[in-house]
């Protein structure tokens, strides 16, 4: 079994639609569906600034990218007292990928490039996927807020907002621990 990441290309998009809404009927994510857009439209996403696949055996399989938190920055910055962050999503892998460490490898190189930059890490998750919760708090990812977005639906719970200790401070006095605030 070989996985490799390397970075996402057009070419890749089909295969990742197919991906995508076969997990979907597992996993919930995401949590609308169908969407009310093309799937690459979720996939490619306006902020994005940088996208891998993970290649298992040659095959595509799972799939993360990192973008701008944009509206969120002030939360964020408020929780964690840093200034920049890179927010990961889309962060997803084929039924036949499960228990592998495709997610794993993933979300590594998407935390790996995010820290290079001197960013913080950060994502939003809704609860309903607790898999992808626990996963995230069992790798140290720390909730830091909540949120609603206009796209989600009465019975969806608030999106869960988690970062990555540690914090870069944006001063001496600003903390560099974990912060529990709603």
């Amino acid at each position: 079994m070989s996985i490799v990441v390397r970075e996402r290309r057009d070419t890749d998009l089909a295969r990742l639609v197919e991906l995508l809404a076969e997990q979907q009927a597992v996993s919930s994510y995401p949590v609308r569906w169908p969407l009310p857009f093309p799937a690459e439209q979720f996939l490619v996403r306006r902020h994005d600034r940088r996208a891998w696949v993970a290649e298992l055996d040659g095959a595509v399989v799972g799939h993360v990218s990192v973008g701008d938190p944009e509206e969120l920055v002030p939360r964020f910055t408020e929780a964690t007292g840093a200034a920049a962050f890179g927010m990961v999503s889309a962060l997803f892998t084929g039924l036949a990928a499960r228990g592998r460490g495709v997610g794993s490898l993933l979300l590594d190189t998407a935390v790996a490039w995010v820290r290079a930059r001197g960013e913080v890490p950060v994502l939003d998750v809704v609860p309903v996927h607790e898999p992808a919760v626990r996963l995230y708090r069992d790798r140290g990812w720390v909730e830091v807020g909540s949120d609603r977005f206009a796209w989600m639906s009465e019975d969806v719970p608030d999106v869960l907002l988690m970062a990555l200790p540690p914090y870069p401070s944006t001063d001496s006095s600003a903390s560099t621990g974990p912060s529990a605030r709603s």
